[in-house]
């Protein structure tokens, strides 16, 4: 299983210089952990850097994924990881994910580097 966190998806959908390296992890949905926040990352900046009627395309894609929605119980254990970890937010929620589905993250967000279960890419200056 592979989680594609925002930053990846981005880098995909406005193709940069490393949507290639993304776009394996995409070719496969039943192997795709989504987490909603995720979706909400990706939404909010496509309708900032494209239009409204690309960003819910975006949305209905992503969703072919497995989503996983935040409760309280990944809400509970996101706080602690993030304490833990040293996270914001999104990124609490997404490495909690990541670490109770076992999957592997693909990110360029440096606050994921050198954790476990991380493939990071830095991007390109």
């Amino acid at each position: 299983m592979n989680l594609l966190d925002s930053s990846g998806w981005l880098e995909y959908l406005l193709d940069s210089s490393l949507a290639d390296t993304f776009e394996p992890v995409l070719k496969n949905p039943g192997e795709l952990i989504v987490p909603s926040i995720a979706i909400y990352e990706v939404v909010k900046k496509l309708l900032v850097e494209r239009d409204e009627d690309y960003a819910l395309t975006v949305a209905v894609q992503m969703q072919q994924g497995n989503v996983v929605n935040l409760d309280a119980a990944l809400a509970a254990y996101a706080a602690k990881v993030g304490k833990e970890y040293q996270l914001p937010l999104a990124d609490s929620i997404i490495y909690a994910i990541t670490l109770l589905y076992g999957c592997t993250l693909w990110t360029t967000d440096r606050h994921f580097e050198g954790l476990s279960g991380v493939r990071y890419f830095a991007k390109s200056a």
